[in-house]
Formats: C-alpha cells, sequence, structure tokens
C-alpha cells in the first residue's frame, strides 16, 4: 500500500494525533529524498519499532551555501515514493520550501561544540541549516524515535546534543553505515561519480579502515593522518577537507586512543565530494 503522502504540518500532526490516540508509537527517518540502501536500511530500522513510520523528504535549502549543488541535488519522489510503498511506510511528509521556512522566518537553531569542527570548519553554514530543520521536523511530528545513519557521524552527534539540550521527548537511534560491496559509502552523491572516479572511490574506506586498525594498536594520530593523506592523495583524491581523528562522543582530537574514537574524513574526487568515517576501538 502507498503511503499517505503530507505536504501540510496541520495534516501530518493530524494522523499523528489519530495514531496516538489508538496507542500507537511513531518513528521518523528524516531524509532529503534521492532514497537509497542506506535510507532503507533507516526505514527498516524504523518499522521494527512496530509502530507508525514517517519518512520525511525535503531537500532543505538552509544546509547549502551558495556555490554548492541545492539546484543539482538529486530528485526523484516518485521513486522514492515507491521504495517507501514496498517497504511498508504509512507517511511520506513532503513539505514545500515554504511550509518549513516561511515568509518572516528568522530563528536558527545552533549546537555549540560538536559542530565546531570536521563539517563544520568545511562548510560553516551546514550545521545550523542541519540544526534547525531537524529541530522542526521533530517538533513538526513529534515521534517516539528518530533514525539517522552513522555515515553521517557529525551529525548524528549534533542531533543527539541538540534533543538533549532543548528537552525534546524523542529517543535518538543510529544505524551503521551502508557499504556497497567494494566498501564505499552509500550516498546520493555518488552519482555525480564519474566511471574512473568510481573505480577509485573505495580507497577511502579502506584508508581509513587500516589508519583505525594502526590506532587500535598504539599508533598516534599525527602518524595516522600523515600516512593516510599520503595513501589518499596517492589514489586521486583531489583534495582534503579533513582527516581527523576524534573521540567518539565529544568529537573533541585526541593524538592516542585510550576510548572509542572516530577517523573522519572528508575528500574530494573531481568534483564530487565523499565523506565517511570509521570507529576505533582501543585495544587493552
Amino acid at each position: 500500500m502507498a503511503p499517505s503522502v503530507f505536504d501540510s504540518i496541520a495534516d501530518l500532526r493530524e494522523a499523528v494525533g489519530a495514531w496516538r490516540k489508538d496507542g500507537l508509537t511513531v518513528a521518523l527517518v528524516p531524509t532529503m529524498g534521492a532514497l537509497h540502501e542506506g535510507h532503507m536500511a533507516l526505514v527498516r530500522a524504523a518499522r521494527a519499532h512496530g509502530g507508525r513510520t514517517v519518512v520525511s523528504l525535503f531537500v532543505n535549502p538552509s544546509q547549502f551555501a551558495p556555490d554548492e549543488d541545492f539546484g543539482l541535488y538529486p530528485r526523484n519522489p516518485a521513486d522514492d515514493l515507491a521504495k517507501l510503498a514496498e517497504a511498508g511506510v504509512e507517511a511520506a511528509f513532503m513539505p514545500p520550501t515554504n511550509a518549513i521556512y516561511p515568509p518572516g522566518f528568522a530563528t536558527t537553531v545552533r549546537v555549540e561544540g560538536v559542530t565546531d569542527g570536521l563539517e563544520g570548519a568545511s562548510r560553516p553554514h551546514f550545521f545550523d541549516g542541519v540544526a534547525t530543520v531537524v529541530t522542526k521536523l521533530l517538533l513538526q511530528c513529534l515521534p517516539d524515535v528518530a533514525l539517522f545513519g552513522e555515515k553521517d557521524y557529525q551529525q548524528l552527534v549534533a542531533v543527539r546534543r541538540l534533543v538533549a539540550d532543548l528537552d525534546i521527548p524523542c529517543r535518538i537511534e543510529a544505524a551503521p553505515t551502508v557499504r556497497d560491496d567494494d566498501g564505499l559509502a552509500l550516498s546520493s552523491r555518488n552519482a555525480y561519480l564519474s566511471a574512473e572516479e568510481r573505480r577509485a572511490a573505495p580507497r577511502l574506506y579502506e584508508v581509513l579502515s587500516w589508519m583505525a586498525a594502526a590506532l587500535s594498536e598504539g599508533g598516534t594520530s599525527a602518524e595516522a593522518v600523515a600516512n593516510g593523506t599520503a595513501a589518499l592523495e596517492g589514489a586521486g583524491f583531489a583534495r582534503i577537507d579533513y582527516l581527523a581523528v576524534c573521540n567518539a562522543e565529544t568529537l573533541a582530537p585526541v593524538e592516542r586512543v585510550t576510548a572509542p574514537a572516530r577517523v573522519l574524513a572528508a575528500v574530494w574526487l573531481g568534483e564530487t565530494r565523499l565523506i565517511d568515517n570509521v570507529p576505533v576501538i582501543p585495544v587493552g
């Protein structure tokens, strides 16, 4: 059965209210559409909660800088809705931009600290846009749980922080990164890669994985980052926005891994920006 499609906040809230009167829980999966298997893994995790699932499909303009790919970002709503129907999703929330940002909109949500480095340094506008739209979606849907992928790890940490700080009554759950058979993390932006770039792209995950292994065995971050940078540049990654080793909870840089950590990267293949991360578990 096809999901009910809502483009009105009021209509979505009415549907959610009716489910709650029936004693049902609600799970939200926020997306920008162009759904792939990574998104569908989040959908399946949401469906496993046994209540009702809402998937938002909204390409959020406030997280794109003027020189970024908002206009080119892939959009295929018919295909998205077909995938949601196959997965048994009850509701798709597809608001127009002026429903999320009506005339006179003047409020921005900012998460300090965990957003300062990494993506926050490379794309200063990004997390204000993400935090604002996620806050709005959580308040519009009021789900019991919302699902986010570990691929956008810094985003996951920031969302957990804002939910705790603003006392939003929603549990945030993470799902592991979904990868292609060759290790490349699934992303809507992978469609931008040429055939040659696509062949080179899995090298990113390979490099991050052996960096994580070296760090788990006691290697220093400085050594791992130097070796990883050389390997990525040798594999054809034209630019490295960041390659860092950070505490898994605070995202503070670490020199030696003594607590759970993450190796995080944002790199360019041609005109395509790829992000990825892998966990680092200290040994002993």
